[in-house]
Parts: structure tokens; sequence; C-alpha cells
């Protein structure tokens, strides 16, 4: 196995006027080809900060970052975002879906800024929703969906391009509890088929749904007692 995600000694602060807040200080991360890891975290533990710059929407202040392979730190903007939306497939907790638009066209609109032809597009826009059952909900735009197929529309967005990575923020937050088992049985069946997945979350027993968990608190990697580490 390879890794997707290697990152050494990574931090990152904000000015705040004449402050300097540290959001991380000095971690590691190393996720490898076909794991499905959770980082866990309460709110203001750096979780969200890793998660921006896991998924190249944030720079680290300092430390190396490697996704896929290529140091991140090497790149431009027009170069960090070609490798970003060639390389990762987001699910948000809103679903960020666009409105007034068929799940169809959602689910193809990662592959139009690849400049895949459009019937292209349609045909593993269609694919990736049939494979989450959603093929009869093609036609059907947000509002005409339950909140469960709006975040497996999502997930099927997160798909088309074929990803190395799914990086997954709060996927269940706003999904009631029969819903957000759907999502997650989803997610398990991801990782079994070989998707490697980071699932970003602050509650327990989603994180427990993946097969590592990765601590944060206080921007740091929070080492557990090793009973908790093999339960």
């Amino acid at each position: 196995m390879s890794g997707i995600v290697d990152m050494h000694d990574i931090s990152r602060f904000y000015d705040m006027g004449r402050l300097q807040v540290a959001a991380l200080r000095g971690v590691d991360v190393l996720v490898e080809e076909g794991e499905f890891v959770a980082i866990v975290g309460p709110s203001g533990s750096g979780k969200s900060t890793l998660m921006h710059i896991i998924g190249c929407l944030d720079r680290a202040t300092g430390g190396e970052y490697l996704l896929a392979g290529t140091n991140v730190d090497e790149l431009d903007d027009d170069q960090l975002a070609r490798l970003r939306n060639r390389t990762i497939g987001f699910v948000f907790q809103s679903f960020n879906l666009l409105p007034r638009t068929s799940a169809l066209d959602n689910v193809a609109t990662p592959l139009l800024y690849q400049g895949v032809g459009r019937g292209e597009r349609h045909t593993r826009a269609a694919r990736a929703l049939e494979r989450l059952g959603l093929g009869d909900r093609l036609d059907h735009e947000p509002t005409e969906l339950s909140g469960g197929e709006q975040q497996r529309v999502a997930v099927a967005r997160a798909l088309v391009t074929e990803p190395a990575l799914i990086l997954a923020d709060e996927p269940t937050g706003n999904l009631d509890s029969h819903s957000g088992t759907d999502v997650m049985n989803v997610f398990r069946e991801l990782h079994a088929s070989g998707s490697t997945i980071v699932l970003i979350t602050h509650d327990a027993d989603i994180a427990a749904e993946a097969e590592r968990q990765i601590h944060v608190r206080d921007g740091l990697i929070e080492q557990l007692p090793l009973a908790n580490a093999a339960a």
C-alpha cells in the first residue's frame, strides 16, 4: 500500500490582530491506499483545519504534505486546484447540491470541469447514481429528494471522477438517524470495494464505523491510552 495522505510536522497558524493562534501544531498523518479513517475531535480541536489542509482548501503554515505522491507545497494555486479536482471527491454536511438542477446534472458537474464531453458525463453520472440505488431519481431536483437521498447524490458526485480519496466532512450531520445509517452503509460498501475514505466527525458512534481513528485535540494528534486504542 502507498500513502494517499502523507503529512509531516504540519502546522497552521492564524493571525488574529496582534495574536497568532495555532490551529495545528506539528501533526503527522498517514492515510494509506484503501483505508477508512475517521478524524475525530470536539469543536475547536483543529480537525476542521486539518480537513481543509488534507482537501487542499487551505495551505499549511509549516511542514510537508504529499497528496497521492505530489508535494502540494510546490504547486501554485491553479496547479493545486487541478490536483484537488483530480484526486479528491468531497462530501459535505450540507450536501452542497445545485438547486433546480437534476441529480444527474449535479453528479455530472465535476466532469464538466475536467473537460469530459456531455454524453460521457451523463453516462458516468448515471452509473454512479445507479451504484448508490438512485437509478430512478436521475431527473429529480434536490427539493424532490429526501435528506438521505440528497447525501447519496453528493456521494455519487464525489465518486464520479474516480478520485484517489473521498473526503467526507460530517456527512451525517444534517440527517435523521435512519438516513445517517443509510449513508454510513454506503461508505462501508465503498470501503469494501477499495475506496480510500477520510471522514471528519465529532460523533463517536460515526467514528466507530471507520477501521482507524485519529483523535485531534488542541491542535495536536491525541495519543489514546493503549486500552482505548485497542478497543
